[in-house]
């Protein structure tokens, strides 16, 4: 699972409509957001710091609610955008993810499993979960 590491306003118009899933490593405004949907038609997910999200208008947040976004909050450790500008999320991990969910976990402890072991955010962990188990 790829996630597209935003690093500057100036990168949202040079990005694929093709992006389902971004990560925002500044503070967008409510009309960043706007570009980025714009240029992201197919977006499902936008990830950024919790304090970042936590400066987000109401109206941002119904926007993004109502085009089918889902804002979640968390950082992509380690990342070093002049390598690649992908953050990859190991594909065992997914698996991982899909094996508890379907073994009977409840969403708490798979997350409490998953979190230790990866630095993934609580959040993103449980859209994962949600992802695996609408497949």
């Amino acid at each position: 699972m790829k996630i597209r590491v935003v690093r500057s306003i100036d990168e949202i118009t040079d990005l694929s409509p093709k992006e389902s899933m971004v990560h925002i490593t500044f503070r967008p405004s409510g009309i960043d957001l706007m570009q980025l949907l714009k240029t992201c038609p197919r977006l499902r997910v936008i990830q950024m710091p919790p304090s970042y999200k936590r400066k987000l208008s109401k109206s941002t947040m119904s926007i993004l609610d109502i085009q089918g976004v889902e804002l979640i909050e968390g950082d992509v450790w380690g990342h070093r955008k002049d390598i690649d500008e992908y953050y990859v999320i190991d594909e065992s991990i997914v698996e991982e993810i899909g094996d508890l969910m379907s073994g009977g976990k409840n969403i708490d402890e798979v997350v409490s499993t998953i979190k230790n072991k990866t630095k993934l955010s609580p959040e993103m962990i449980r859209f994962i979960a949600k992802q695996k188990m609408i497949i």
